[in-house]
């Protein structure tokens, strides 16, 4: 197939391009230069900004263009149009967070109601409008590619590469050993996907030729809180010592969920039940968890101990809630 990927160099789009290239696709890459930009030499790259420079693209033919970075409505109708008559089908990243709700209505399919915002022309993203901003992005592009867009909604992405660090933190803490302050959530749910094997699955589902929107993440079978954090134990050589915390004190100490405290999102039963079984039956699959754990620490690993880390608790600030919790709850330790 004649790839054309917007974006590509960047997480998802740089194990995108990996698979298509080990899949001996021909790739064409248009971003901006601004991430990696000498990232895989062997395919076309060109430079430019979605909003001005579509025009230095070839005049070709593309059995898909995939659009890895779309946030605003308004570059995705922009980058939709000027392409419309050179895409074979058009598959569109967007997110679970176009749901209305996905924090608290669980098992929540394709059809569920989306996320709405009063201010659509807005231009910078912020936690309250990235979802309806994407909702309004899938809407736009619907309606002008019709029944050749495939549209697939990630919830969390994990994996090598992962600049977030939502889910690094956890296989990188445990290796560091010690006493380390973990939720005691262990019984509740968490649904994430490898970067990898979204990155595959959505090459499966171009080359297949497929439409429609699709729901992704996983595992298929399930998983709890508490196993990840076991799978990250073991996979570091059982160096750490949990600390399970009481999620009701941790909230009083202020301790902020997800990105302070990654995976964690205390009474939100949505967020870990979300309806993928069309992606499943599609041929979406999740590699074994401590698979995920090993890869992810050895790339981390790779950044040094300089690297500022955008998600987690600074070690001082988790000393400081460690401290204060084993002095009020003697024999707390794992």
């Amino acid at each position: 197939m004649r790839i054309l990927v917007i974006g590509g160099t960047v997480f998802l789009g740089r194990h995108f391009v990996t698979a298509a290239l080990n899949r001996d696709h021909d790739v064409t890459i248009f971003h901006r230069g601004q991430h990696n930009p000498t990232l895989f030499d062997e395919v076309t790259r060109i430079e430019g900004d979605r909003r001005t420079d579509l025009d230095r693209l070839p005049d070709q033919q593309w059995d898909v263009v995939v659009d890895t970075c779309g946030y605003f409505p308004s570059d995705v109708e922009h980058s939709a149009r000027a392409l419309t008559n050179q895409a074979g089908r058009y598959l569109f990243v967007s997110t679970l967070s176009v749901f209305a709700d996905l924090v608290h209505h669980p098992n929540l399919d394709e059809n569920g109601a989306l996320a709405t915002t009063d201010n659509p022309e807005a231009h910078e993203i912020t936690g309250e409008n990235y979802g309806p901003l994407k909702a309004l992005c899938e809407q736009v592009a619907e309606h002008i590619l019709g029944d050749r867009l495939l549209v697939v909604r990630p919830g969390l992405i994990v994996g090598p590469h992962d600049a977030s660090d939502r889910f690094t933190y956890w296989p990188h803490r445990m290796a560091q050993g010690g006493p380390v302050l973990v939720p005691d959530s262990r019984d509740n749910g968490c649904q994430f996907i490898d970067v990898r094997d979204l990155a595959d699955w959505m090459l499966a589902l171009a080359e297949d030729g497929q439409t429609g929107v699709f729901n992704a993440t996983g595992p298929e079978s399930g998983l709890t809180f508490g196993e990840v954090i076991e799978t990250c134990l073991q996979e570091t050589g059982k160096r750490a010592e949990p600390v399970w915390v009481d999620e009701h004190w941790l909230l009083e100490q202020g301790v902020g969920p997800w990105v302070e405290m990654p995976l964690w999102i205390p009474d939100a039963p949505g967020i870990a039940s979300v309806d993928c079984r069309k992606a499943w039956s599609a041929g979406l699959r999740s590699r074994p968890l401590r698979e995920t754990v090993r890869d992810t620490l050895t790339w981390a690993e790779t950044r040094g101990d300089g690297h500022e880390w955008r998600a987690g608790l600074k070690p001082g600030r988790e000393r400081e809630l460690l401290d204060a919790w084993i002095a009020s709850n003697p024999g707390s330790r794992a």
